[in-house]
């Protein structure tokens, strides 16, 4: 801040110590005075003051009390005050306090005095400095904040925490989980989809990710992928959980009561309920981040997501339907009651496998 621009007012009840204030430090500064605290309030009010001087002994009320008036009003201002060694204890206490910068005893040394002033412009300058840096910083960080959220609905936010978490040499790194995998598809989406324009489409699709999306945050799955009108989630994966293989069943039925929320809102459009399939299967996967220095995108892989992909595609047969693995069944079997299939060959498994449908919880009344 340049000197011209630095205000200075100086309050005192005695004309006399003004104008020889002013003549001294006008070509310096752009001095104020005021002769009562009243008039140096309402001086203060309308114009932008960076210090103010004010006489320790006057009438109405002491420097240190017009100060003490006006700090909360104008905090940012170096206050400093002129008086006589008889108060100088008062004095001392202020400044203590941090209610005055300096004091300066009267009749005043004008070199002390212009030093002292010269101190409390840089002092002003670089508390404003420092404001300007805090406020520059505060932005930056509610931008990156913004960011950061706005990035979360393209990633989820559980992925975001690990890597923010990682280095770059361990950001690559792959870990082998335990983990309950789910996949929900729409069963017959391409003929459904004919039926209505595409922004219909695009509406019914993010009402549907909303839904789904919401029973798997609820159980503390986590959205891995959306691909067309699939869901694809983890129980156990990038974060631990307990009862995995629970949690993914009870976000599957979630998902179905979630349904007739949906069906409400669309049933009328496409002349039919919108139906979908769920498949869930449990066991050991790879985790981690593929992709490349540019594009990263956090993977689960492994023949515990491809089997539980060929379970949800047998509900293709089976509308509405939750389909889970024998791995599932044993660690829910206690909670849910099931229909068992005939064993089934499923593409890539030479083995045929276990699957059972979920009918409904125990603790629901038939």
């Amino acid at each position: 801040m340049d000197k011209k621009e630095f205000t200075v007012i100086y309050v005192d009840d005695e004309e006399q110590n003004l104008i020889p204030f002013k003549a001294s430090f006008r070509r310096d500064y752009n001095i104020l005075t005021a002769i009562s605290g009243k008039e140096g309030l309402e001086i203060l009010k309308n114009n932008d003051v960076h210090l103010i001087i004010t006489d320790q002994r006057m009438p109405e009320m002491t420097g240190i009390q017009f100060l003490e008036k006006i700090m909360s009003e104008f905090p940012d201002a170096i206050r400093m005050i002129l008086t006589g060694f008889s108060d100088v204890e008062a004095i001392i206490g202020a400044i203590n306090t941090g209610r005055v910068f300096r004091y300066i005893t009267k009749p005043w040394d004008e070199n002390e005095l212009r030093m002292t002033i010269e101190n409390a412009r840089q002092l002003y300058e670089l508390q404003d400095n420092r404001k300007l840096l805090l406020s520059d910083l505060q932005q930056k960080v509610e931008e990156q904040q913004k960011t950061l959220k706005l990035f979360m609905k393209y990633v989820p936010e559980q992925v975001v925490s690990k890597a923010l978490k990682s280095s770059e040499e361990t950001i690559f790194d792959g870990e082998q989980r335990e983990v309950a995998i789910l996949f929900c598809d729409i069963r017959g989406f391409t003929p459904l989809s004919e039926k209505v324009s595409a922004k219909e489409v695009v509406s019914l699709l993010n009402d549907y990710y909303s839904l789904m999306s919401g029973s798997i945050k609820k159980y503390n799955g986590t959205t891995i992928q959306y691909v067309g009108d699939e869901v694809f989630a983890a129980f156990g994966a990038p974060l631990d959980i307990e009862n995995k293989e629970k949690m993914a069943v009870f976000a599957a039925l979630d998902m179905m009561r979630n349904m007739d929320k949906l069906n409400e809102k669309y049933k009328s459009k496409y002349g039919e309920e919108v139906k979908i399939g769920i498949g869930l299967n449990y066991g050991e996967v790879v985790a981690g981040n593929l992709g490349s220095e540019e594009i990263l995108s956090y993977s689960i892989t492994g023949d515990t997501v491809n089997t539980g992909k060929r379970i949800e595609s047998v509900t293709k047969e089976y509308p509405n339907s939750i389909l889970i693995s024998d791995s599932i069944y044993e660690k829910t079997k206690d909670i849910i009651d099931t229909k068992e299939f005939d064993p089934i060959q499923v593409k890539g498994k030479k083995e045929k496998i276990l699957i059972y449908q979920i009918l409904k919880e125990k603790r629901e009344k038939s």
